[in-house]
């Protein structure tokens, strides 16, 4: 059981202290990032102005030009301020880890977890990923990971192409008690669908052929399908109160689409959510309120592990 940390005491420690010396560290950056905007404005400005008067292209290509100028010189004079943000945060979550007994990592290889969840179709197919904010380490006596995931798509042609966010949320995974017979998923009953209705008799994921499993509370019935290929594992472990549970979280999250994995040894539960965990900013008036909401949605996600990975009856 992880204890929830107390945050007048973070603010009062170490944190508090390096949160001081970082007031200096981010005005500075503030003032460096607005004077990029003002030379950045200039420049452009010229550019755009030469461009517009001089070049022999059409003027498509022109606006293209001043859109591409426009949103370099945004991007160079804002990076100061970026770097302040990201580094803010990275000093808030770490403490935060340190006082939970875990580590914090912003820039990591996806988890094991996800591998899993990518798989077993608990993810949708994507062209392009971004992960960020990996939480690892001992959740009571067993191994814990949560971090982010921002899955895109690739759509449309040409001119018309851009990507699409297809995933968003949080990718957790903890060991269970025991190693599994079997492999279940528990996943939203609008999938695996058949074509005139209903659910399927078995999927094949990952080269395993998982049977419906047929549950017998209908508010579940209503919004969860089951598979497995051990049903009597499968009904053992999605008993009556872990249902209860699922319900919850999906009250907890606005009905945000929640999704577990029982395989070997581990549950993975993956929730799609907000951009969760960031402490950061530029004004330290809101870093008392910043570090309070990073600790209560990491405690919403461990709460929820707990409660998802205890099979008592």
């Amino acid at each position: 059981m992880i204890e929830r940390p107390n945050v007048e005491a973070l603010l009062a420690g170490p944190l508090g202290r390096w949160l001081e010396l970082q007031v200096q560290v981010r005005a500075e950056a503030k003032a460096k990032s607005n004077k990029r905007f003002v030379m950045a404005g200039l420049i452009a400005a010229g550019l755009v102005l030469v461009g517009w008067t001089t070049l022999p292209v059409v003027d498509e290509i022109k606006a293209f030009g001043t859109l591409a100028i426009a949103l370099v010189g945004a991007a160079w004079a804002y990076a100061p301020r970026a770097k302040a943000i990201e580094d803010t945060k990275n000093g808030i979550n770490k403490a935060i880890a340190e006082s939970l007994g875990l580590s914090y990592e912003m820039e990591f290889q996806p988890s094991e977890g996800f591998e899993l969840a990518r798989r077993y179709a608990l993810l949708p197919s994507y062209d392009r990923s971004k992960f960020e904010d990996l939480w690892s380490g001992p959740l009571g006596q067993r191994a814990f990971t949560l971090h982010e995931a921002h899955l895109e798509e690739e759509r449309g042609s040409g001119k018309n192409r851009s990507y699409v966010t297809v995933f968003r949320g949080a990718i957790l995974t903890i060991s269970f008690g025991r190693r599994f017979l079997g492999t279940t998923i528990v996943e939203r009953s609008t999938k695996h669908r058949k074509l005139f209705g209903g659910a399927r008799d078995s999927v094949e994921l990952d080269g395993l052929e998982l049977g419906y499993v047929d549950m017998v509370h209908p508010d579940f019935q209503d919004s969860f399908s089951v598979w497995s290929d051990d049903q009597v594992e499968a009904r053992y472990l999605v008993h009556p109160r872990y249902v209860e549970r699922l319900l919850d979280v999906e009250k907890a999250f606005s009905g945000r689409d929640v999704r577990t994995l029982f395989k070997g040894g581990e549950l993975v539960i993956v929730v799609e959510s907000e951009n969760l965990f960031e402490s950061g900013s530029l004004d330290a008036s809101e870093d008392p309120v910043r570090v309070t909401r990073c600790i209560d949605q990491f405690m919403t996600l461990v709460d929820l592990c707990e409660a998802l990975n205890e099979p008592a009856r």
